[in-house]
This record gives structure tokens, sequence and C-alpha cells, in this order.
């Protein structure tokens, strides 16, 4: 395992028992570099939406456990928002989220001729997902070839 993934995992362990007290859901943490600066996120969620409050709550409570546990070597920011309504499909929740609903797709590439569409989320699994056309032809694309999928605001399909 990298050394950023085990910051994430251990980053995650240590989020989940902050978010259960206030009833918030965890969407996603990520350590990245970017221009030089590392960059420790965790993006969180709950019914109705995340408020700055919330964040700022958040953002404490975790700078105090992460001082305490201290296990990042480099020097990072730490940042907690919300992951919008815009955000990628990563985990199980998020796909459960979206079935029979549209979402966005694009991909590396083209299947049948396109690389971008919007389609309606049928099932998925580990390694595909499975959509509904417009024309109601189902189509299954492996995860490796989406660069992007996520919910959709468009009206029709």
């Amino acid at each position: 395992m990298t050394k950023v993934k085990e910051c994430e995992q251990r980053t995650e362990g240590l989020l989940l028992p902050i978010l259960a007290d206030l009833n918030f859901e965890l969407v996603d943490v990520e350590f990245v570099k970017e221009a030089g600066n590392w960059y420790l996120r965790a993006y969180i969620d709950k019914p109705g939406g995340i408020t700055i409050d919330d964040c700022e709550k958040v953002s404490r409570t975790l700078s105090d456990v992460l001082d305490r546990e201290d296990y990042i070597e480099e020097a990072y920011y730490l940042e907690v928002s919300s992951p919008g309504l815009t955000r990628p499909l990563k985990k199980a929740k998020d796909y459960d989220r979206n079935i029979g609903r549209p979402v966005d797709i694009k991909l590396f590439r083209a299947v049948e001729g396109c690389k971008e569409f919007t389609a309606i989320l049928a099932s998925y699994t580990d390694d595909t997902v499975c959509v509904t056309l417009e024309d109601g032809k189902e189509l299954t694309i492996a995860k490796k070839n989406i660069s992007l999928i996520r919910q959709s605001f468009t009206e029709e399909i």
C-alpha cells in the first residue's frame, strides 16, 4: 500500500467516529500534492447539505486528533468541505443513491462512438457500471474506462 493510501485510510478511520457523533456522512478523503504543497482533504455530507459551521466543527475536531496521532510526516493543509452537487460517484453508497437516476459519464475510450453521454444508472458491480440509454438499450461499461461519472441535473435523457 502506498504512503498516500495509508494516510487516507488512517484519516478515514479517525474521521468516521467524529462524523458518526454528528450524524454526518464521509464522502471521501484524499491526500494530494498540488503546486508543491500537500493537502489532506475530507469531504463530508448530510441530508440537507453541509454548512460552513459543520465543516469548521469537523475540521477543529479532526485537527486535534491528527495532532495527537501525528502520523503524517509532511507539512500539509487540512481542508474539510462539502463535495458539492456535482461530485463524482466513487463509493458504493454514491452508486446506490443514484440508481434509477440520470448520470453524466465521460470515458477514456469511446463506446459505441461516444465518449460523453447522459444515461440512467441501472446497476453496478465492483468493476462495471450498467446504464440505460435514451433509446432503452442497456450498456455495461468497465469502471476502468470511466474518467468521470456523476449525478446529472439534465431534465431529459
